[in-house]
């Protein structure tokens, strides 16, 4: 069930009004220091949930499973880290929640906006249970319903503010203050304009696994249509060359940047390294946030067909928009088509490409990323490409692969080239049916949390010190790939050889 007000009228939760009388702590600061009792493993973490009075959104289903893993789990230290991580998005990030404006705003942990990549992430672990908890189904309806009034009016944005009935605070942004944007955007309802395609993607990734869980076509109403037609004209736009036959400069979208900005001017008028037309969907910034150095990005595009894939089964299913079912159909065997063509050499992808044959073999933690591609659904982990791949980006041909005394993995240029990120480490597991390999990833992960019990954005491999104390994302991600392994080798992490699959 959520947390709510008494009356059964009343519906909304905002954290600063409804749980002000409980005086819950800052979670930002809660989360930098040990706080409940520690594991009974060798690590001793603590247990790092607030209070169930200052948990933003309780679920007894969610409860059901945390239970039923921790009870499972050989390891008492991995069994602490799934009891933090798996109910830190509901227990932390849901500032606003009205089931009857069918709106909820969820915020990434330490930054008070709404990105759709990490809203879709965070929740992600979550669709088990939908069936099980008709309120956490709400919940992530009125979240759909939130995003899709975002993406229909500005698709090519990732964050955003709280909706206006919320009555919450908007949050000045610093380092989107100096950049100009075209088309135009409002601050008061986008937090940034970066595109990022797969911010698009974790839009329909969420919507699909709502339809997938629930069978209910009820949230595709005509704000969530007019959202999709918004990503399908944007695809179509970012398909296009860089200059047209006569030379004209092709341009639907800019992102100047500014010296003072994050992370800094798009060379190019904001308009992002020339690309040619491969049949690829380019875009100007990674899941990263970082600047794409090329425009095709391989990992967004994967994704991409993926998601297009579903949605266009969901529409079959729902009976809707069969034009837009068919398009997505044909974007998917031609992006599918110029991923093999052109961004593969000698069975290894490359990151980005640009269509005239520039590439850069590289990858970064965030997802989608190369080392994610068997997560994402776009080929199977035991594929000779993605083997090859894997074995290149997991080693110094990799640029943003690094290995300390104690934490190894990859990072990006978003933080410093020494601080890999355990998410990187998260999509290996997931990209492996090697025992060792996958043992030594999670411990990897589990002995670097700096005695805290969460997991973190990047970890200084020459320090341990480590960035972004709360964020859900990389909880969740941890969270869900826990599951994965109760599912695909129960062996591993259980006492026994039974799977688990929640709500099963």
């Amino acid at each position: 069930m959520k947390f709510g007000l008494s009356s059964p009228a009343v519906t909304a939760v905002t954290l600063g009004a409804a749980l002000s009388a409980a005086q819950c702590p800052d979670y930002t600061t809660y989360s930098q220091s040990p706080q409940g009792n520690p594991s009974t493993g060798p690590l001793a973490l603590p247990y790092m949930r607030p209070d169930p009075a200052c948990r933003t959104f309780n679920s007894t289903a969610v409860e059901d499973v945390i239970a039923n893993m921790t009870s499972r789990l050989k390891d008492p230290d991995i069994a602490r880290l799934f009891e933090n991580t798996f109910p830190n998005t509901l227990d932390t990030t849901i500032k606003y929640f009205n089931e009857t404006e069918n709106l909820a705003f969820v915020i990434t942990g330490d930054i008070t906006a709404q990105w759709l990549r990490d809203t879709g992430n965070q929740l992600a672990q979550y669709h088990y249970l939908y069936t099980q908890d008709s309120e956490l189904a709400t919940l992530v309806k009125a979240i759909i319903n939130n995003e899709a009034r975002y993406v229909s009016q500005y698709p090519y944005c990732s964050a955003f503010q709280p909706p206006p009935e919320s009555g919450l605070s908007t949050t000045v942004n610093d380092w989107a203050i100096d950049v100009l944007v075209n088309p135009p955007v409002d601050n008061q309802t986008v937090y940034e304009c970066k595109y990022e395609l797969d911010s698009l993607c974790s839009f329909m990734k969420l919507s699909r696994s709502y339809y997938q869980a629930t069978n209910d076509s009820s949230f595709m109403n005509d704000n969530w249509l007019d959202a999709i037609s918004q990503i399908m004209r944007v695809i179509w736009e970012q398909s296009q060359p860089t200059f047209d036959e006569n030379w004209n400069l092709v341009s639907y979208y800019n992102w100047t940047g500014e010296a003072g900005s994050l992370p800094g001017a798009v060379n190019n008028g904001g308009n992002g390294e020339p690309k040619a037309y491969t049949g690829l969907i380019g875009t100007h910034h990674r899941p990263s946030d970082d600047l794409c150095t090329f425009a095709f990005l391989t990992p967004a595009n994967a994704m991409l067909t993926v998601e297009l894939g579903y949605l266009a089964d969901i529409l079959d299913s729902a009976g809707l928009a069969s034009d837009v079912s068919q398009a997505a159909r044909e974007y998917v065997t031609n992006i599918t088509e110029a991923i093999w063509e052109h961004t593969l050499v000698n069975n290894v992808f490359a990151y980005e490409t640009n269509g005239f044959g520039g590439r850069y073999v590289m990858d970064d933690a965030n997802v989608p990323s190369l080392m994610s591609l068997p997560y994402l659904g776009f080929l199977n982990k035991s594929h000779p490409a993605y083997v090859a791949t894997s074995q290149v980006l997991m080693s110094r041909v990799n640029p943003y692969y690094v290995v300390g005394k104690n934490f190894s993995g990859i990072g990006g240029p978003h933080e410093d080239a020494w601080n890999p990120w355990p998410m990187s480490l998260i999509s290996a597991i997931y990209g492996t049916d090697d025992d060792d390999e996958i043992l030594d990833y999670l411990y990897l992960i589990a002995n670097n949390t700096d005695g805290l019990g969460l997991i973190h954005e990047s970890i200084d491999i020459y320090d341990g010190s480590y960035t972004r104390p709360w964020f859900a994302w990389a909880n969740s991600y941890f969270s869900e790939m826990l599951l994965d392994l109760a599912s695909r080798k129960p062996y591993l992490i259980f006492n026994d050889n039974e799977t688990y699959v929640p709500g099963q």
